[in-house]
């Protein structure tokens, strides 16, 4: 199964640019055409067998005319930092990337809501939500994978009278 995120594909872009995370981030505030590109990509990619990751992957797609099943992630702040410091390796003060990450989230939040009239705290467009908090990642595929059959059998059941 191919796994697309937009986090790799943001600093993909950024990377193509020779800018750090930090400073195409800064461009994103200053620029729409950036999240807009990123945003067209993840619908680009958007296609059966495909599972896309993103904060606004979900929104997008809702607004598409492509289908998909749409799971929000939720995990309380400190998961998130230790999960961006095992995964950057980071020595970095637990502090600092606290205020990275809200300072991140709130800038998302003010952009989307500007470009898309989108606001990054409703929920409601997802077909699951899963507090990462609670589970262990195997746990978690394993209840999506359940939805999804789910879904997909009430589908095929509404096609066979």
């Amino acid at each position: 199964m191919d796994i697309v995120s937009s986090g790799e594909v943001f600093r993909g872009m950024a990377k193509k640019k020779n800018m750090n995370l930090q400073e195409f981030s800064e461009l994103a505030e200053e620029s729409e055409e950036v999240d807009r590109k990123l945003d067209e990509r993840m619908i680009e990619k958007a296609q059966p067998g495909k599972i896309l990751e993103g904060r606004l992957t979900g929104h997008l797609l809702d607004r598409s005319d492509k289908k998909g099943f749409k799971v929000w992630l939720k995990a309380p702040l400190e998961i998130r930092v230790k999960r961006i410091m095992k995964r950057e390796g980071s020595e970095k003060e637990v502090k600092e990337i606290k205020e990275r990450v809200k300072k991140r989230q709130e800038s998302e939040r003010k952009r989307y809501k500007e470009y898309y009239d989108i606001d990054l705290l409703d929920t409601s467009i997802y077909d699951l939500i899963v507090d990462s908090k609670k589970y262990k990642p195997e746990e978690i595929v394993e209840n999506i994978i359940e939805r999804v059959i789910d879904e997909v059998g009430e589908a095929e059941d509404k096609h066979h009278v």
